[in-house]
């Protein structure tokens, strides 16, 4: 069974393909404006899922970094979408 580590990397991974994917199309040049629309809509998307999967990433490195007593990991799961 993956870890949730493991699970976030893999998802974000997966994340960035498709997002690459989106870029590869828009910049081809052959969508039409609605297709377009709705693969930028969909890249946005993706991004902002991405930057908070990141984010997550960095606040529990910082959490892991603190010396203190009482610094434990917590669960991101939960964290808006800005």
């Amino acid at each position: 069974m993956a870890s949730t580590k493991e699970k976030s990397v893999g998802v974000l991974e997966s994340s960035l393909e498709k997002l690459e994917k989106l870029v590869e199309q828009l910049e081809s040049g052959d969508l039409s404006l609605e297709e377009s629309l709705k693969h930028f809509e969909q890249g946005v998307k993706l991004t902002r899922e991405c930057q908070a999967t990141l984010k997550a990433a960095e606040q529990k490195v910082e959490i892991l970094l603190k010396k203190t007593a009482d610094a434990e990991p917590a669960s991101f799961e939960n964290t808006e979408l800005q």
